[in-house]
């Protein structure tokens, strides 16, 4: 390390996000204001968010009131809402007001969907009437849609302008706009007519026009798409940015890759969670949601598989006279139910993603439910084959172990038509598949393996 290097240079990013955060929290305990601002310096707008987050709440709008106003308002917007919430009741009214003002039109239309609408009218009633109207034309449209999402911050010219105009243009609107690398040509009635990249402009010759280089055929969204399709849209093509029109075809908007990618960020974590079996965040960090509301949440699910799972036990107790005659059938029943809600979790799982990234749109529901009953057949055959062998071992009665290596079969087909089934048929009822899914497969392979098991053994043994 040379003499004057920063030591945070040396290190990996995500130890230097750690090691920032640490360091301004000794530096506020010390009372040690400049230094503590002289620390946040060369560190990014969204490295500065998380080691504030970090923070304990009574510090935390000490440091935020370290950075210099421009480089607030761009912390602010990545500081997670419960955070943004906390430093409203910190600030005096006017200061805060005068971030919010300045914040990106979308990002500010997020943190006012958080807060309580006494606080929301009095930040909107402060607001200048430039921002006071973009805030309020998001706000009105329906949650989770695109019109929500957008940011009315871009660029709009005519196809009658030159390169050389269009650059002037962007000089003195870049400043104004969220995004520079697409430009949109519009009609006198705003009418999207064609879409220019940056790239195209720079590589044109001067005198030509915006209609003679534009590309005519413009991928566009309306202010009702639902945000997870304007998240697909963006990640199929590529694109950095996608205009809204409303239901005239007028230009009103843009959606940014960044907020696509917290869409994704956010329908991914809640497929994540669904899929634990009820476990939901709703929004919020679930690590740090209040250890009762987590356990109010995830003891529902809990609650239903308890009392279907009794009939898992009823149906063990009606196989008494099966059981006392081959007292061994019955150390198997977990393996059975073991595997077979594991196959089935697997097919759910590839069913219900395939279902949010539309690889499945093309198949039909027959086609995908019988390729994973093939596959649970392959499975089963490969599993079924190893638990003979291991039975057998084990116990030494080999009719026992083809029952079991059997009924692992069965039970996987069943397992796997189960999990790629039923997010088809929650779908259409309009419920979540991930939410519904788990706990409805682990049921449905439980009962019905164990009835196949017995069934299967009564057959082979002859009882």
């Amino acid at each position: 390390m040379t003499e004057n290097q920063n030591p945070l240079q040396a290190i990996s990013r995500s130890e230097r996000r750690q090691q920032v955060r640490s360091q301004l929290q000794i530096l506020l305990e010390q009372g040690n204001l400049q230094d503590a601002k002289a620390l946040l310096v060369p560190v990014q707008p969204v490295d500065i968010a998380e080691a504030i987050e970090g923070l304990p709440e009574a510090m935390q709008a000490i440091a935020f009131r370290l950075l210099p106003k421009n480089e607030a308002i761009e912390v602010y917007e990545y500081l997670d809402s419960s955070v943004q919430e906390s430093l409203i009741d910190k600030f005096k009214r006017q200061e805060f007001c005068d971030i919010v003002d300045q914040m990106s039109p979308d990002d500010r239309a997020r943190l006012l969907d958080e807060l309580p609408a006494k606080v929301v009218r009095l930040l909107v009633e402060q607001l200048s009437p430039e921002e006071r109207a973009a805030t309020a034309q998001l706000l009105g449209y329906e949650a989770d849609t695109a019109g929500r999402l957008m940011t009315p911050e871009y660029i709009s010219l005519t196809e009658n302008l030159t390169v050389s105009e269009t650059l002037e243009r962007i000089r003195s609107l870049a400043n104004a706009s969220e995004i520079i690398y697409y430009l949109y040509v519009t009609d006198g009635a705003r009418h999207l007519s064609g879409i220019v990249s940056l790239r195209d402009l720079v590589t044109s010759q001067p005198e030509q026009t915006l209609g003679e280089i534009m590309t005519r055929d413009v991928v566009y969204v309306h202010t009702d798409t639902a945000q997870g399709e304007v998240a697909r849209l963006i990640q199929r093509y590529d694109f950095l940015a996608v205009p809204v029109v409303d239901r005239e075809e007028r230009l009103v908007g843009i959606v940014t890759v960044d907020d696509v990618i917290d869409i994704l960020e956010r329908e991914t974590t809640k497929d994540i969670y669904a899929l634990g079996g009820g476990v939901q965040s709703e929004g919020d960090n679930y690590f740090q949601t209040n250890l009762f509301a987590v356990a109010r949440k995830r003891v529902v699910w809990l609650f239903v598989l308890l009392l279907t799972n009794t009939v898992t036990g009823t149906i063990i107790r009606s196989q008494e006279d099966v059981l006392q005659q081959v007292v061994t059938l019955a150390a198997f029943i977990p393996l059975l139910t073991g595997t077979g809600g594991n196959v089935g979790a697997q097919s759910s799982t590839v069913v219900i993603r395939g279902l949010n990234t539309d690889e499945i749109r093309d198949l039909g529901v027959v086609q995908i439910v019988f390729r994973e009953a093939l596959a649970g057949f392959l499975l089963g055959a490969i599993l079924g084959t190893v638990a003979t062998l291991w039975a057998y071992l084990l116990q030494g009665n080999f009719f026992v172990a083809f029952s079991v290596g059997v009924s692992l079969v069965a039970i996987a087909i069943l397992a796997s038509v189960a999990g790629s089934a039923l997010p088809f048929l929650f779908r259409s009822f309009g419920f979540d598949p991930a939410l519904m899914s788990a706990p409805f497969i682990t049921t449905a392979v439980d009962v019905l393996g164990v009835l196949i098991y017995f069934y299967i053994a009564r057959m082979v043994l002859g009882l």
